[in-house]
């Protein structure tokens, strides 16, 4: 009876990972077809003559600056995920230790925020970048979502479960809160700072309606909102399209095998976990 258990939930969890992965390697298989085999209906699994042609011509016209537009996507993203990092960690490890008047209220508005939907912070933010003249600069993209309400709480989260005995001591041997904090806490803190390194990372370098909006020459693009501009009302060509989207999914997919182990420590710990 538990061999059939264990068997049914195999059976169960291959089918949902097939699920999952069945898209991503449809997308592989397409950006290997020819222009005129991507369109075909029925379309077919794997490329009956496989070619490179998708990727030669998207790397190399002049009207799809795809290097430029990954350059801005690696600065874009690299930048905003760091700037989250200090925001939250300076904010989380405030509501976690430090007690002040009304902290709870504090952490219960920056939690509330968590409901809202990002699409209705679209225009408010756009005036504000707009006042501020990074309009069609990659500052529109970096700066606005640098102070991130998930971040403080996921990060305050794991502050509260490490021990505080270590804290007390460095207090005792005459330490400030800067010092404790920099060099006790945010060495212990590592797992999950590259957990929310990586999820702002991936949240910043996959936003595609924000760039839109904000970012109009061609050269300022990022990679997402760049690779819209292949496809028209009457001009889709789903070869290139899965060819930008395989070069889009490199830096991740690499990102996260490098810091697996950190993401799956990081959850568990700050208790997100499933």
């Amino acid at each position: 009876m538990r061999s059939s258990t264990s068997t049914l939930r195999y059976v169960v969890l291959s089918l949902l990972a097939l699920a999952f992965v069945s898209p991503l390697l449809f997308m592989v298989s397409t950006s290997f077809k020819s222009r005129q085999e991507s369109a075909q209906t029925p379309p077919t699994w794997f490329p009956q003559a496989p070619t490179l042609d998708a990727y030669r011509t998207i790397l190399s016209a002049t009207d799809t600056p795809v290097f430029r537009w990954f350059a801005n996507s690696i600065i874009a993203a690299t930048s905003n995920a760091l700037l989250v990092v200090v925001t939250s960690s300076l904010a989380a490890y405030a509501l976690a230790r430090m007690d002040f008047k009304g902290k709870k209220v504090v952490f219960g508005l920056i939690v509330a925020t968590l409901f809202v939907p990002p699409v209705i912070l679209v225009i408010p933010n756009y005036e504000i970048v707009g006042r501020l003249f990074w309009l069609d600069t990659l500052l529109a993209v970096i700066v606005p979502t640098a102070a991130n309400a998930f971040g403080v709480f996921f990060l305050r989260q794991f502050f509260i479960s490490l021990p505080t005995e270590l804290e007390e001591s460095a207090y005792l041997d005459g330490a400030n809160t800067w010092q404790v904090f920099s060099k006790i806490v945010v060495p212990l803190s590592r797992p999950a700072l590259a957990t929310l390194t990586l999820l702002a990372f991936l949240t910043n370098w996959n936003d595609f309606l924000w760039p839109v909006y904000v970012l109009f020459s061609p050269e300022n693009q990022t990679l997402q909102a760049g690779l819209s501009t292949l496809q028209s009302a009457n001009n889709v060509r789903y070869d290139l399209l899965m060819a930008g989207a395989v070069i889009a999914s490199v830096p991740v997919l690499i990102l996260y095998a490098l810091s697996q182990r950190f993401v799956i420590e990081g959850v568990s710990r700050s208790g997100l976990k499933g």
